[in-house]
């Protein structure tokens, strides 16, 4: 399989003076990106990165961070990217987690300027034009290097990295324990091209296509959107704040937007403060939905006012991205569906005793591919936990139709036991999200002596709404068993989210508790 810089530059030789990324108004081409990237890659052989060695990123969706991580694969070393909404004590851990060498940094972040203030392994570059501007004059001295020593050193003709073994460590992804034991999934030049390819045979991504993103660069579902749209030849135009949903959406139709991708949240926010219906979005040739399963009431309304051209998937970070895919074509048979296993993907439900389920029962989904990661960085106990004789536990609850169509029921860690019942979030959520006034809903489990847990359900209403407990709980009572009922309805100004979008359900358990 070709590995994913020899794509690249392939495309970069087919597409040279294509627009590849537009940031504002700096534009850069495909032969741009090339040469900041053989440029971040010289300078990293010349200050002494070996093969292997790992290079933090911390910064936000530009040009630079594109050409630093295509920079650090071509010079041999491993890219880790890191959440640039995380604490200074974050970045610490994981730096040092990680044994990094070198980290380009992003300043803009007021958090960032406290990592100056550290005495940390790795040398410090400075990824902002302006660092100087952004940092206090008496921190100064703990930036190393900036772009300008970036620009001023020859692309690298040497670059290791377009003859890397597919088993060589590409990157590191850190999905959660910032403090204690962190979990940095480790994922290799083969998973990359591996996801690369089954993504592209099921998605229709042209040369030429004008792609608005919002994700974040640093999650394995941003990641993904990246590899597969320079590697297409499309275009790349970051977005990255949703604080002006109208604005995103204005975008989408003066700039002619063929390509958008977004989690629940994402959609959530659009259509319900965006104005979508007041805009022409008939250019969008594809809309892409991952991050969670959408509520099937959502996804509706996406396909009325967005686009009906909807892939839905699901993927997960320790499978390098996505894992499967429901095509606009069978959306309305199969709605609520995740689809099938993408190509080259092998994907079982099983029972807790390890065998295969039947159509229809419910169990965990398991994953196989060469999309698969080779497990947790310097975690050899989880390691063995979620990589199992060449398979990966998902940790995702669903059942397989007779079709063999995947239809999740949540996370195993988020299943509420109630009683002598397992009962599932999701189902509820979808319910509650049916209530026109609903924007947002997130359900989950909270202790209680006498069933172990009760339901508590937190929404967000939409503008100009207001909530009516009683309306919920009777919608609730007219479409799920009495069990599933929340015993609770709170509503709150927004959901917590992590940069991704996916709601952060511990904080909710967590503002519960804190009440006396």
């Amino acid at each position: 399989m070709t590995s994913l810089l020899a794509q690249i530059r392939e495309r970069v030789q087919q597409s040279a003076d294509q627009p590849c990324v537009v940031a504002g108004a700096e534009t850069w081409t495909f032969a741009r990106l090339w040469d900041q990237a053989g440029r971040v890659a010289a300078f990293l052989r010349t200050n002494g990165l070996q093969t292997g060695e790992r290079v933090a990123l911390i910064a936000e969706n530009s040009p630079q961070y594109m050409a630093v991580f295509y920079g650090v694969l071509l010079a041999g070393g491993a890219v880790v990217p890191m959440n640039t909404n995380a604490k200074a004590r974050d970045f610490e851990n994981w730096i040092q987690h990680a044994q990094a060498r070198f980290a380009f940094v992003d300043f803009a972040p007021r958090e960032m300027h406290k990592l100056l203030q550290v005495s940390l392994p790795a040398t410090l570059v400075a990824v902002n034009h302006n660092a100087a501007a952004m940092v206090p004059e008496s921190l100064l001295h703990g930036i190393e290097a900036d772009w300008s020593d970036i620009d001023a050193v020859a692309p690298d003709v040497d670059q290791p990295g377009l003859t890397a073994d597919k088993h060589q460590l590409a990157c590191i992804i850190y999905t959660s324990g910032t403090t204690g034991n962190p979990k940095g999934v480790m994922i290799s030049h083969g998973n990359l091209a591996a996801n690369v390819a089954s993504i592209l045979a099921a998605l229709p991504i042209q040369p030429g296509d004008r792609f608005l993103n919002v994700l974040p660069f640093y999650y394995s579902y941003g990641n993904s959107v990246l590899h597969t749209h320079v590697v297409q030849g499309a275009t790349l135009l970051l977005e990255n704040s949703l604080m002006y949903p109208h604005a995103v959406v204005a975008r989408m139709q003066n700039e002619r937007v063929t390509g958008f991708a977004g989690v629940p949240s994402t959609f959530a926010l659009l259509l319900s403060r965006g104005k979508v219906a007041e805009h022409d979005l008939s250019a969008l040739r594809y809309v892409l939905q991952a991050g969670g399963a959408m509520a099937v009431s959502l996804t509706r309304d996406v396909m009325t006012l967005m686009s009906n051209h909807l892939y839905v998937m699901f993927g997960q970070t320790e499978a390098t991205a996505r894992l499967t895919c429901l095509p606009p074509a069978r959306l309305q048979e199969k709605l609520g569906s995740v689809g099938l296993p993408i190509a080259h993907v092998e994907i079982e439900i099983r029972r807790p005793d390890g065998s295969r389920c039947a159509p229809g029962e419910a169990g965990e989904l398991y994953a196989r591919g060469g999309n698969v990661a080779l497990g947790y960085w310097r975690n050899e106990a989880a390691t063995a936990e979620t990589f199992v004789d060449g398979w990966l536990k998902t940790g995702d609850l669903g059942h397989a139709d007779a079709d063999g169509f995947i239809y999740l029921q949540g996370r195993r860690s988020d299943m509420i036991k109630s009683g002598a019942h397992r009962i599932s979030p999701l189902e509820i959520e979808e319910v509650i999200l049916e209530v026109p006034a609903i924007e947002e809903v997130a359900v989950l489990g909270v202790a209680d002596e006498l069933l172990g847990q009760t339901i508590v359900a937190f929404v967000v209403l939409k503008p100009g709404a207001t909530l009516d407990i009683k309306q919920i709980k009777k919608h609730c009572l007219d479409n799920l068993a009495s069990y599933k009922i929340p015993k609770q309805i709170l509503q709150v100004d927004a959901l917590p989210k992590t940069a991704s979008g996916k709601i952060k359900k511990h904080v909710l358990a967590e503002s519960i508790e804190e009440k006396p």
